[in-house]
């Protein structure tokens, strides 16, 4: 058995060997450099992996190099460390270090770390079509199922995770199966909040809220095109929801605000901590605990039905060991949107051809794409939303939250432009008409202790730091005298609780505390609004209006929830609430047929 202190050893020799040009140098990819020890050095076979999560190989790395942890705490200090994730499981070094290929940085997906790997290649994605391959995929239905479960989930964020725990508890048997090598899905890198009214947290802070009023806030945040009935379902069974997370184990206890909102709802972590990867760890949690079956690298590129229109399972393409038909009684969709997918955003909305995403690299738009190729009906899907606070420097959205807890929005000028808190629509396009077409969150040291979440910013190295307002200015190349009075404008407004400039309603502090910070900020797209019709039981509706027998869905592969325009920390709400209810009405089908 290695000790920490061995692992760190070894692999510093394997760095400071490869830099030296030593033999080991001479390896293309890490198959080459493990040679010597054998094919059984990495896999429990000579065929290779016998499973597509890789679990065997993932545990020989951890064994040597130690885990995610361990290995960023033996980095040279001042980088920015991969290691130190917000990533959700089990370690799968297997989603960056490849054995036969390159390897990647998977996070440059989203973040540019620069960081030199040994044997490294370059990340990038290819958008491959779910009936790429019709020819093996029909062979692979007509030679029959490989097995049998009750229900299968497609989608490891949170919808499916919720979905998963959900039915695992009504004591039926789940699938749950990921496209991508690492769990979690947008969920774990959401960091705003929870909305939910009338909850135990809310009432231990004496913040007055009703679910009516977080209907009405949700409804004319969406145009009031969204779907009444849902909107209902969402604000009706919020607050049973964070009781629910709860007794899984969550901290909900901090409420703030968020655009659109008219009462502190958005529930999160004590201290301001990102909502989402504490979400996405509970549920993963949970449903390892109910020993769900979860598969990783594990793509369905077709839900097949009977000649009835009938759900009879799933056609699976794993990455490692192929195509595979599951046979199951239901069905529950929960692959998230399609925004880092710009082609197909683009073709719903021109405006936003070109633009970065928040989103993680897996949402792409199977799951809608194979929901409607079985009969799924869909909804909404022209509406997209970008979000205003993406770092363009540094890959990452900009929580909500941080505006929230008291930032204001400048631009190059220096001054304010707009109500920092309205919805993101208006808030994404006040930006795009400033100089530049990006902004700086300006904030302070108080809103910096509030929440913990921005902690992971300074880590990135994308906040400007200044130790007094002139300093910080200088720094941005931006008028000082003109930044130092929109801060003492807009602290008046706080001390006299009115704010005569943009009539932001919620201004929790004074930005009076040195140092001062900036963060550039500009547009992203981030979600997209639209996707399969569902029902309140969260079943799928087909293109002749009724139900997709055995088939549900939810999250945001689903349409009606948000309208046009989703609000700030709905979408966590809309996962657990609505997966909880397909997870539970699969299950419930399952047992019925």
């Amino acid at each position: 058995m290695f000790t920490g202190a061995m692992k760190k050893s070894m692999l510093a020799a394997l760095i400071s060997g490869i830099m030296a040009g030593s033999a080991w140098a001479n390896a293309e990819n890490l198959a080459d450099f493990h040679a010597d020890n054998g094919c059984d050095s990495c896999h429990q076979s000579e065929k290779g992996p016998t499973n597509d999560n890789l679990t065997h190989e993932n545990a020989q790395c951890v064994s040597c190099h130690g885990t995610l942890p361990e290995v960023a705490e033996g980095e040279r200090k001042g980088i920015v460390s991969p290691h130190k994730s917000h990533l959700i499981g089990e370690v799968s070094c297997t989603s960056c270090h490849k054995g036969h290929e390159k390897s990647v940085t998977y996070c440059d997906a989203c973040h540019s770390f620069g960081y030199e790997m040994p044997f490294g290649g370059k990340w990038e994605r290819k958008f491959v079509p779910v009936d790429a391959d019709k020819a093996a995929q029909d062979k692979a239905i007509a030679a029959g199922p490989r097995e049998t479960t009750d229900v299968v989930i497609i989608g490891s964020g949170g919808a499916g995770l919720a979905a998963a725990v959900s039915a695992r508890d009504a004591g039926v048997k789940v699938v749950l199966l990921e496209k991508e090598p690492v769990p979690g899905g947008n969920t774990k890198l959401a960091a705003g909040g929870m909305n939910a009214a009338e909850t135990k947290p809310q009432a231990k802070l004496g913040i007055q809220d009703k679910k009516e009023t977080m209907i009405e806030d949700t409804m004319k945040g969406g145009r009031n095109i969204n779907n009444p009935e849902l909107v209902k379902v969402l604000a009706n069974n919020s607050s049973d929801s964070i009781d629910w997370l709860t007794s899984l184990g969550a901290d909900m206890n901090d409420v703030g605000r968020m655009g659109g909102a008219s009462v502190n709802r958005s529930h999160r972590p004590t201290g301001g901590a990102g909502v989402g990867a504490h979400v996405a760890q509970v549920l993963w949690d949970a449903a390892v605990a109910r020993d769900t079956d979860i598969r990783l690298n594990s793509r369905v590129v077709r839900i097949l039905e009977d000649q009835s229109g009938k759900v009879t399972g799933v056609l699976v393409q794993g990455a490692y060991t192929g195509y595979y038909v599951i046979k199951a009684d239901a069905v529950v969709v929960a692959t998230g949107g399609f925004a880092k997918n710009n082609e197909r955003v683009a073709k719903y909305d021109a405006k936003l051809k070109g633009f970065k995403a928040t989103n993680h690299p897996g949402a792409t738009g199977d799951g809608l794409d194979v929901a409607t190729q079985a009969g799924a009906q869909t909804v909404d899907l022209e509406y997209v939303q970008a979000h205003p606070t993406y770092s363009p420097v540094g890959g990452v959205m900009i929580t909500e939250a941080v505006r929230g807890n008291g930032a204001i929005l400048v631009n190059r000028e220096g001054k304010r432009f707009v109500n920092e808190i309205t919805t993101r629509d208006k808030a994404s396009a006040a930006i795009l008409a400033q100089k530049g077409e990006s902004a700086y969150l300006v904030f302070d040291d108080s809103v910096r202790k509030s929440l913990s979440k921005i902690e992971g910013y300074v880590h990135l190295k994308i906040v400007n730091e200044g130790k007094t307002v002139k300093d910080l200015a200088d720094k941005l190349g931006m008028p000082a005298a003109e930044l130092e009075k929109t801060l003492a404008s807009y602290n008046g407004f706080v001390k006299s609780g009115k704010d005569e400039q943009f009539e932001r309603a919620d201004m929790p502090r004074e930005l009076a505390t040195a140092p001062f910070y900036a963060m550039e900020v500009a547009p992203a797209v981030h979600h997209t609004m639209g996707g399969v019709k569902i029902d309140t039981k969260a079943e799928v509706m087909g293109k002749d209006g009724k139900q997709v027998k055995g088939m549900y869905a939810a999250g945001e592969v689903t349409g009606g929830v948000h309208g046009a325009n989703r609000l700030g920390g709905n979408a966590i709400s809309d996962i657990v609430t609505f997966g909880r209810i397909a997870g539970a009405e699969a299950a419930k089908y399952a047992k019925d047929n």
